[in-house]
């Protein structure tokens, strides 16, 4: 097995952890804390904010790289293993349906703003 293929497979198992959260936020015997820790990873992951900006050689590549794989792992520890098993394997099957989704777009946008306004703040008046 090449390098290529080792990434792909990691690659198409990462794919199918995410889709396995997302299904498992839907479920109703995840407890609520754990949702809501999946939401703010979700949050984060597509968030263009970032802890340590990107721009920033090589450290600003470390949230991504050890954050995101962190903070799913603990989602995932959080997750009942029954539910882990049923998402799983919906997760499997799963089509994924690609829409709009305004709500989070106007999230993404007041958190914009509201760093903006914080920046303003901070360090222009």
């Amino acid at each position: 097995m090449g390098v290529l293929d080792k990434i792909k497979s990691q690659a198409h198992a990462l794919k199918n952890k995410m889709i396995m959260l997302h299904l498992s936020t839907k479920h109703p015997a995840t407890p609520w804390y754990a949702k809501l820790f999946i939401y703010l990873i979700l949050a984060y992951a597509l968030s263009p904010i970032d802890l340590i900006p990107d721009f920033i050689p090589v450290i600003g590549l470390l949230d991504d790289l050890l954050l995101l794989p962190f903070g799913i792992w603990l989602a995932l520890k959080m997750i009942p293993d029954h539910v882990k098993k049923e998402c799983m394997q919906a997760a499997k099957d799963y089509n994924w349906k690609k829409k709009k989704n305004f709500a989070f777009a106007v999230f993404i946008i007041v958190c914009w703003l509201i760093f903006a306004v914080f920046l303003l703040r901070r360090f222009f008046l």
